[in-house]
């Protein structure tokens, strides 16, 4: 069976296709870091939709989300954004954790999802 790599870096890929099924690496918010947690998770969504799209699948194919959340704090902040744009009626298994520490300073929010190609 093949393994499609997508935006295959030096430590991942952000993206890996394998047997109809997409994994993505978790995202963070690269170009709105430090802002607000709407913003943020906004971010994190777009690019969840453009890695989606270049594995052949969308948002409502996802089957499973894992977050995680600076501070449970921002949960409904967060969950508004969210709820706003997964498919109704598709929405995936989802867990939701709170982790003081992400990648980098200023990001506050990090998603990784598991879809149907």
């Amino acid at each position: 069976m093949s393994i499609e790599r997508h935006e295959v870096g030096e430590r991942m890929s952000q993206g890996v296709v394998h047997n109809g099924t997409v994994y993505l690496a978790g995202q963070v918010a690269q170009n709105a870091q430090g802002a607000s947690i709407t913003d943020q998770t906004k971010d994190v969504l777009a690019a969840i939709d453009r890695l989606l799209a270049a594995s052949g699948s969308d948002k409502g194919k996802i089957l499973s989300a894992t977050i995680w959340l600076n501070t449970m704090d921002d949960f409904n902040e967060m969950n508004k954004v969210w709820d706003a744009w997964v498919v109704s009626g598709s929405t995936p298994c989802r867990a939701c954790v709170e982790s003081p520490r992400l990648a980098a300073p200023g990001f506050n929010v990090e998603i990784m999802v598991i879809a149907a190609a």
